[in-house]
């Protein structure tokens, strides 16, 4: 066995097998080999060496075999171990017998070989450790790098978001507080305001909200509902109200800018309280929120403080606008007319102020009767509104009864109307239209100036316009004449005069709305307009009112023919002069019915 492994050393090493690759070889042939020793026996080993044209080197390869195993075979036999021959080795060389020494001394020098090679892998991996300690120090200092650096981009983000965090904060408390003051402002109602403000505080900012306001019996007043107020005010508010600048009553010191610090509040003990003076030219009272929270921000405390202070202006405007609201209105009402009741006509009146704004005062109605007999009865709108429009209606509604008492007929009253109002008030117009009937005569004879057409209902149910050319606005610097016109109005007819807050839209113009007007008229019949007038009026006002809100004065007067009987005319002859009127009132079917619409509710007066 010995000597078969050296003989295939002596041709590996003389076909230029590499060292290492040839120390291998021979290390797993001498494994091979003492296996076959460990078995016993007679083992052949054949010797091959195979040369293929697309290969190169040569192989040598190594078969073993038990001797008379069978019959070999070129091309059954495999190989056992191959190894490179990168020349054909001398065929001397393939025969040479190798001795054991010469054998050992070969075996010396490739394990020599193999060491020189071990020795050169381990400087290698000397020096492969040194350059992975060299490197793994850059990437520890590089890591450390990479650290710091990442350290310091967290806490530039962690700024940056920060930063972000407060600028959103202060963008949606600005938002929020322009939304707020944009909804508190735009109402003139004290009840309205304080609404809002509690729907837009609560809960986000506060966790609820007491209103203490000075003059809450006088807001109570002229408001349908009445606002939440404070039974039991805080210290903290009476702090308020008394020393006009915010207070916090905390457990804790609040250090909100502005605001001073108090004890806890004993109605409220575990939740923070700032209390806000509501203040516009003078203190109105005292706005105090519960917090939602453990604690109130220094962010939102400052823009509550503004708030407040915009919800004292609004409710102060609300006031002033009230005040003037109501004057304008107590001013008008006590001008309306009781209406007349003469033989043979039945009058009803509507005087309905505008449901918001300050469009009170100017519009008019009037009826009364002449010195001969007849009735004048009047319908009116001075330009303009509130106390100057109220004062200068009643100054044209005596002025044309002072011009009636001369049996003057409807186009030269308003002709003397005309003069009048241009000479006392030049910069002031109005438009106005006068009707007049007289006692058995089936017509009426009328004036406008500038109005609006007055609608008529024949007894046959079929409705027209007064469509002649109306003369110009009372007031108008020129000078005119307004003429007379004539319109047939046998009994059983009813004639409706208006103002144009009546019929007139935003966007659409009057004639829609007289268009409206004529078809409620025409739906009305005879038994029901001869048997309840008032309930008439009500019936044509609804389907022009009911879809919107008013924001101008409308007055209505609807006239309706009938024909007396003699007994009621000769009663009321004996009974009561020419232009008089019976004790205690007008009776029933004659009368005037003033509406109020506010907040929902309806009042009759």
């Amino acid at each position: 066995a010995a000597r078969a492994r050296a003989a295939v050393d002596h041709v590996a090493t003389d076909g230029g097998t590499p060292t290492l690759e040839r120390v291998r070889f021979l290390t797993s042939l001498t494994a091979r080999l003492r296996h076959c020793l460990s078995r016993g026996g007679e083992w052949e080993l054949r010797l091959h060496v195979r040369q293929s044209a697309t290969e190169q080197p040569a192989r040598l390869e190594v078969t073993l075999r038990p001797v008379g195993d069978r019959e070999p075979g070129a091309q059954d036999e495999t190989p056992l171990l191959t190894c490179s021959l990168p020349h054909q080795p001398a065929r001397k060389s393939r025969r040479a017998a190798t001795s054991l020494p010469q054998a050992l001394l070969a075996a010396d020098e490739n394990t020599a070989a193999v060491l020189s090679l071990l020795d050169e892998q381990e400087d290698l991996v000397r020096l492969h450790r040194e350059e992975l300690h060299h490197t793994n120090q850059g990437v520890l200092a590089l890591h450390a790098d990479l650290e710091a650096g990442a350290r310091a981009q967290r806490e530039l983000l962690e700024a940056e978001r920060t930063a972000r965090a407060a600028t959103e904060r202060a963008r949606r408390l600005l938002t929020f507080l322009g939304d707020a003051s944009a909804a508190i402002t735009s109402s003139l109602s004290h009840t309205a305001i304080l609404r809002r403000l509690s729907d837009m505080l609560v809960p986000e900012y506060a966790e609820r909200l007491d209103v203490w306001l000075f003059d809450e019996e006088e807001y109570e007043d002229h408001d349908d509902e009445r606002a939440q107020r404070v039974r039991e005010h805080s210290a903290a508010a009476v702090a308020a109200a008394r020393t006009g600048r915010p207070q916090h009553a905390a457990a804790h010191p609040g250090a909100l800018p502005g605001v001073d610090d108090l004890p806890p509040s004993a109605l409220s003990p575990e939740r923070p309280l700032l209390a806000i003076p509501l203040v516009a030219q003078r203190l109105l009272g005292v706005l105090t929120l519960t917090a939602p929270g453990p604690r109130f921000d220094e962010d939102t405390s400052v823009m509550l403080v503004e708030l407040a202070r915009r919800v004292g202006v609004a409710l102060d405007h609300a006031h002033r606008y009230q005040q003037s609201r109501n004057t304008a209105e107590a001013l008008q009402r006590a001008q309306l007319t009781d209406l007349p009741t003469p033989p043979g006509l039945l009058l009803a009146a509507r005087y309905l102020p505008a449901t918001w704004g300050m469009n009170i005062g100017g519009d008019w109605y009037d009826a009364f009767l002449q010195p001969d007999g007849s009735l004048l009865a009047v319908i009116g709108d001075v330009t303009g509104h509130g106390l100057h429009a109220a004062v200068v209606m009643g100054q044209l509604r005596t002025a044309l009864r002072a011009y009636a008492v001369e049996n003057a007929t409807p186009g030269e009253i308003l002709t003397r109307l005309h003069r009048m109002l241009g000479h006392l008030q030049p910069d002031l117009y109005a438009t106005a239209l006068i009707a007049r009937f007289r006692p058995g005569e089936p017509e009426v004879v009328w004036a406008s100036a500038g109005h609006p057409p007055a609608v008529v209902r024949g007894a046959d149910g079929t409705v027209r316009v007064l469509e002649a050319k109306p003369g110009v606005m009372l007031g108008i610097p020129l000078p005119y004449v307004y003429k007379d016109h004539r319109a047939d109005l046998p009994p059983g007819s009813s004639l409706v005069l208006y103002t144009d807050g009546l019929v007139e839209r935003r966007g659409q113009g009057i004639d829609p709305g007289i268009g409206r007007l004529a078809r409620a008229l025409e739906a009305l019949n005879t038994p029901e307009l001869e048997q309840d007038l008032d309930a008439a009026a009500d019936a044509l006002l609804k389907p022009l009112l009911y879809d919107s809100e008013r924001d101008d004065d409308v007055c209505l007067l609807l006239c309706h023919t009938v024909t007396p009987t003699a007994p009621e005319r000769s009663l009321k002859a004996d009974r009561f002069p020419s232009g008089s009127e019976p004790p205690g009132g007008p009776p029933a079917r004659g009368s005037v019915k003033d509406t109020r619409r506010e907040g929902g509710c309806r009042e009759s007066l």
